[in-house]
């Protein structure tokens, strides 16, 4: 099965706001670089992704994208990440991919093993394979087979709504809990974690 995997990245000097009484703004600017950084070159040694594709607003990841092989995507308008998502589907269509992974660029944790685990759980289309948060509200990765099959619907308590998308469609649904995979940066509480544990970023 030929997939891309879709990256969506939030402007570097704007992301993770929530950290802003922990760090600074260039702090945080330096975090969310590494972040992208990190999930490019996690990316980049999976076997089973065809195509890294990056979407967002900001030049300065669009940059760093490309510089890790990366195609990419600007997003205008008004900014809304399902909008954007659907925008970088589409133009993974266009190419004729056959399924898709959504990887938010905020999660310090996952690593190639993670990312093949989804993998694995998207045989035999129709599936779609969704990793939720640690809380099991928030949809943390998606593989959806055949790409297009189910609306994006990412925001708050998102994982329920995808799952209830995946029903919907009469598609076979995968649920991959991994703490690893588990554990997005977003919250003070999440910063302090991820120093406590191993990690190849670094603050």
């Amino acid at each position: 099965m030929t997939l891309w995997a879709i990256v969506p990245v939030k402007p570097l000097r704007r992301g993770k706001s929530r950290l802003a009484g922990t760090l600074n703004e260039n702090e945080r600017t330096e975090l969310n670089r590494a972040l992208l950084q990190h999930s490019l070159e996690t990316l980049s040694g999976v076997s089973g992704v065809d195509e890294v594709l990056v979407v967002s607003r900001d030049p300065n990841a669009l940059a760093i994208a490309r510089e890790h092989g990366a195609r990419t995507v600007q997003e205008d308008g008004a900014p809304h990440l399902n909008t954007a998502l659907k925008r970088a589907t589409v133009v993974a269509q266009v190419y004729a991919t056959q399924g898709v992974l959504i990887l938010p660029a905020d999660l310090p944790l996952v690593t190639r093993e993670d990312i093949q685990t989804l993998l694995d759980r998207a045989v035999k289309p129709p599936v779609v394979v969704i990793a939720p948060d640690r809380h099991g509200k928030g949809t943390n990765a998606l593989v959806i087979a055949p790409a297009g099959l189910i609306e994006y619907d990412f925001g708050e308590n998102s994982f329920q709504r995808h799952c209830e998308r995946v029903k919907q469609a009469g598609a076979r649904l995968e649920i991959v809990e991994l703490p690893s995979l588990g554990l997005d940066l977003d919250e003070p509480e999440d910063f302090e974690l991820v120093k406590n544990l191993e990690s190849s970023i670094t603050f």
